[in-house]
């Protein structure tokens, strides 16, 4: 090789290599999600050449903080080092990790194998009192003149090995040099990592869905507002929190469907909330048979005196009768006629709908038209808003939306409705979206659950997506719910709460058991309120809402069950049972769910759990309390008995503690 095109040396000899960081998403390109309250557990490979020890600390901060925090790593194994840091605001942070060779910690050790030996020099003493001078140098007050002590007092008896023993063994030397150790050949990891932070619901939520125009004892009569203000009693006797309503804009006239999506309406048919838009207005407006604004106020007042949040549909689509349709038709594709494109998901087609084109030349004022629809709703008090079908908008705007809200109102949760393609869920959480649906409603069997489960429960996809469980929608009626009836609506029930920190119903349906499909084979509801005014009796004999009522007080009774990092699945010699564990880490509430997956026949088996790793001890005997019905059971050993009727009820929510329960079988 000629000698002018050989390699330059290195012009930076920085020894410590950090490596295989996480969490890191996408090598940073997105963040990673928390709520506040919460840790960020940072890993890495750290390493130097040779034998000298390093250092690391992690260094974190809110955006825009002009210093870094910083907190200690610790060693794990095998050159795995690990930090943590406390999410304390809705702020968005930033973490990084700073790493060094260890002067001090690298002499002691080596000192002290050598003084073991007997081999140790007035040479090795001298080394530690110049490692020790120096951090002094970068000292100030007490501490300077504490490590120049030292320092003389080793150099004085450089020949006194036991005396610099003790020095090296020293714990609070130790502490004085960590404090002022030599960072400056130290190496910073290169990227500055981000979190977003959620507000506590964005962790833990019970929703319950339902149409405003349904609250009515008289289908024949639309409801309002101020009719749902009464159900609201309803609603919080079950337990929810979170109040989802479909769109309440007005609905137009144009292509409207009649019942069961049928494409002829008749007279006083109302149509589909999702078809928005009229002369009445358009996305921050209020459907006239609703009420006005006012009324809204009056209802979000009432729910917040309940502990409930209204969450809004935001369905960025119009109907042909849309203000946009006639003030901005380039907003919207046309055919090669001209006419307009409706929606179509062939061979269906939704001639009511006329999808928004973001390929527009006018894009960039249709997404601020858009972003000035979602402020006013937030000006309106909404903090919770469910994206419909985000999967049909560009990726890049919804990254841009949802990043211009937070920036001024970070305590905004999207959940993003998009039963798509894996990869497509999980980019769009990856953009912002706070929570996501799932597949869970077509997870009926044990392995199915479980692989799907331990997937999105685990990093690295729990880092930036955090599911919410819903049995059923308006537009999902299962086989399993149709065919399993009462019993499979319990199991659903019971199986979405636990599993899920989040999650939530479609009802009255759902507690009033509606399994009726439009056809053979269809998800579709008979009659859905999709397209009709539903008058729904909540008082109907052998709804489900004392079950769900006791089901959602026992998550919020047991921190185990609000938090999806804990969910363990464990082994059951039946594989109509499934059988899983949540904890509460630094409590002791450890939860058992047991469910019967088949709604017709009882089922039995042994359920195996590792009792070490539930703090429970394998050699004495604990207490299973069911907390569906109150009994208790005395467990012995890691292997027990279930049997389960889903003509009774097909699930065990056990609370499993130390202790032998008196008289309990």
């Amino acid at each position: 090789m000629p000698e002018n095109d050989a390699p330059l040396p290195p012009s930076d000899l920085r020894r410590v290599a950090i490596e295989a960081v996480e969490p890191e998403i996408d090598c940073g390109r997105f963040p990673i999600k928390r709520v506040v309250g919460e840790d960020v557990v940072v890993q890495a490979d750290i390493h130097a050449e040779g034998h000298d020890l390093v250092a690391a600390v992690l260094l974190y901060k809110e955006a825009g903080e002009p210093s870094w925090r910083e907190s200690p790593m610790r060693l794990v194994e095998n050159d795995r080092w690990q930090g943590r840091f406390r999410i304390a605001t809705l702020a968005p942070c930033l973490y990084t990790i700073l790493a060094w060779v260890d002067d001090f910690r690298s002499w002691s050790r080596d000192f002290l194998k050598k003084a073991d030996a007997a081999v140790a020099a007035a040479a090795d003493v001298l080394a530690g009192s110049e490692i020790v001078e120096s951090a002094a140098a970068r000292a100030q007050g007490a501490d300077a003149a504490r490590l120049r002590e030292i320092a003389v007092r080793l150099r004085a008896s450089s020949g006194d090995t036991v005396a610099a023993a003790d020095a090296a063994r020293s714990p609070s030397l130790a502490e004085l040099m960590d404090r002022h150790a030599d960072r400056s050949g130290g190496t910073i990891y290169p990227k500055q990592l981000r979190v977003t932070a959620d507000p506590e619901k964005a962790r833990f939520s019970a929703w319950y869905e339902m149409f405003p125009r349904s609250c009515t004892a008289n289908p024949a009569r639309h409801g309002t507002f101020r009719d749902c203000i009464a159900r609201l009693d309803y609603i919080a006797e079950m337990g929810f929190d979170v109040l989802y309503l479909p769109p309440i804009h007005p609905i137009g006239l144009a292509a409207r469907k009649g019942p069961n999506n049928s494409p002829i309406a008749q007279p006083g048919d109302p149509g589909t909330p999702w078809a928005i838009g009229s002369g009445s207005g358009g996305f921050t407006s209020v459907h006239p048979q609703l009420g006005n604004l006012d009324d809204f106020a009056a209802l979000q007042r009432a729910a917040a005196a309940k502990g409930i949040d209204l969450a809004l549909d935001l369905a960025f689509q119009c109907s042909p009768d849309h203000p946009y349709v006639r003030e901005h038709p380039e907003w919207f594709k046309h055919r090669a006629d001209g006419t307009i494109q409706f929606a179509e998901n062939p061979p269906k087609k939704y001639e009511d709908i006329y999808p928004l084109f973001f390929g527009s030349p006018r894009a960039a004022a249709l997404c601020e038209e858009l972003r000035r629809a979602v402020l006013f709703w937030i000006e309106k008090g909404i903090r919770i808003f469910r994206v419909d079908n985000p999967h049909t908008k560009p990726y890049a705007f919804w990254e841009w939306l949802i990043g211009e809200i937070r920036r001024e109102h970070p305590e905004v949760i999207f959940l993003a409705e998009a039963f798509t393609r894996p990869k497509i869920m999980y980019r769009l959480a990856k953009l912002g979206f706070s929570q996501s649906y799932t597949y869970f409603a077509w997870k009926n069997v044990k392995w199915e659950i479980t692989q799907y489960f331990t997937e999105i429960t685990r990093p690295p996809v729990s880092e930036f997506f955090r599911p919410n469980l819903w049995p059923n929608t308006p537009d999902i009626l299962t086989d399993y719910l149709q065919r399993g009836g009462r019993p499979a609506f319990m199991a659903r029930l019971i199986l979405a709460a636990t599993l899920g920190a989040n999650y939530g119903i479609y009802g009255p349906a759902f507690e009033l058991c509606e399994n009726r499909a439009v056809r053979p084979g269809s998800e579709e509801y008979l009659d859905s309120e999709k397209y009709q005014v539903r008058a729904w009796d909540v008082n109907t004999p052998g709804s489900l809402k004392p079950l769900i009522a006791r089901v959602n007080a026992i998550r919020r009774g047991n921190r185990a069950l609000q938090s999806d990092a804990n969910l363990r699945f464990h082994s059951v010699d039946n594989d109509q049972l499934i059988a899983y564990t949540k904890s509460a880490p630094g409590a002791r509430n450890v939860i058992l769910t047991v469910v019967n997956l088949d709604a017709v026949y009882k089922q039995s088996g042994w359920v195996d759990l590792p009792l070490p790793d539930l703090g429970l001890d394998p050699r004495a005997p604990y207490a299973a309390t069911d907390l569906l019905t109150g009994a208790r059971y005395r467990w012995q050993g890691s292997r027990n008995y279930v049997e389960l009727d889903p003509g009774k009820i097909p699930a065990h929510i056990l609370l499993l503690a130390p202790g032998d329960p008196a008289g309990a079988p």
